[in-house]
C-alpha cells in the first residue's frame, strides 16, 4: 500500500485500515450479481467449515514463479488472516523481475491495494479489479504502465488471468469484504516464495537488492499473519 495523506487520521487494526466512515459505493453489474448468486452459497459453506465468514476482510498474495494466487480471510477469533483458497494462475506473461514500463509485458512485483473504485464488473475479461500499478514506489523509480488487473479468462499480458469460474469466487469475496466496510484490500505480488533457499538461488540476480526489500514485507506477514502497513520512503518499502 502507498502512504496516503489521510493515513494519520486512520487506525490499522489487524491489518485493516479503518477511517471511521462507511466504505464508498462500489460498481456492480448484472454480471457481477449473477456471479455472486452462483458462487456465494458454496463459498459461505466452505468458509464456515474453516471458521471464517463471508464478507470479512480479505488479503491477496501472488507468486509469479509458482503461478499461484492465495486468498486469505481474517479470522474473527484470532484477528489473523487465514488462508482460504490457493488458486492456480491460468495466464500471465514476462519473466521474474518488476514491471518497468508500459508495454513490457511484465507482471508487477510489490505491494498494491484495491479500493471499491478499482473493481470492474463489466470487464471484457469477465470480472476484474485494477491492482493500482504504478504505486508510490513505482512512480518514485519512474516506472510506467497502467490497467494491471487480476481478471478472468486464461490469457493475459502483464496481468494475472484466473479463468472465469475462479475470478467469480475471488471477485465475489473481495466485493463482499468491501461492501461490509473494508476500505481496500491489499494485493502483494512476489517473484517467488521468498524462502531462505530460494533467496540464496537468487543472489546473483540484478534484482536481488529489490527482492531483499520485498522479502521484508513477505516475512512481516509470515511472522504475524497480518498484512503489514506499507509506506514508501527514500525509494524503499518500509513496513510496520
Amino acid at each position: 500500500m502507498n502512504a496516503f495523506p489521510f493515513l494519520l487520521l486512520c487506525t490499522v487494526v489487524a491489518g485493516v485500515l479503518s477511517c471511521g466512515k462507511r466504505a464508498s459505493a462500489q460498481p456492480s453489474s448484472p454480471r457481477s450479481k449473477a456471479a455472486a448468486a452462483r458462487v456465494r452459497p458454496a463459498l459461505e459453506r466452505d468458509l464456515a467449515k474453516a471458521g471464517l465468514h463471508f464478507g470479512d476482510p480479505v488479503f491477496i498474495r501472488a507468486f509469479k514463479e509458482e503461478k499461484q494466487l492465495e486468498l486469505f480471510v481474517r479470522n474473527r477469533r484470532t484477528g489473523k488472516f487465514d488462508l482460504f483458497r490457493t488458486y492456480p494462475v491460468a495466464g500471465t506473461s514476462g519473466r521474474l523481475g518488476p514491471k518497468l514500463r508500459e508495454g513490457d509485458g511484465q507482471v508487477p512485483e510489490g505491494f498494491y491495494h484495491v479500493p471499491p473504485s478499482r473493481l470492474n464488473p463489466r470487464s471484457r475479461f469477465h470480472l476484474a479489479f485494477n491492482i493500482g500499478y504504478p504505486n508510490a514506489y513505482d512512480r518514485a523509480r519512474k516506472r510506467t504502465g497502467s490497467l494491471i488487473m487480476i481478471h478472468g479468462s486464461n490469457v493475459s499480458i502483464g496481468c494475472l488471468a484466473m479463468t472465469d469460474p475462479k475470478i467469480e469466487e475471488i471477485y465475489t469475496l473481495c466485493s463482499a469484504a468491501l461492501a461490509k466496510g473494508q476500505p481496500f484490500f491489499r494485493v502483494h505480488i512476489f517473484p517467488f516464495r521468498m524462502t531462505d533457499a530460494r533467496m540464496k538461488q537468487a543472489a546473483g540476480s540484478k534484482w536481488n537488492p529489490f527482492w531483499i526489500n520485498l522479502r521484508e514485507g513477505y516475512l512481516a506477514f509470515e511472522s504475524s499473519r497480518v498484512p503489514p502497513n506499507v509506506t514508501v520512503r527514500k525509494h524503499r518499502y518500509h513496513f510496520n
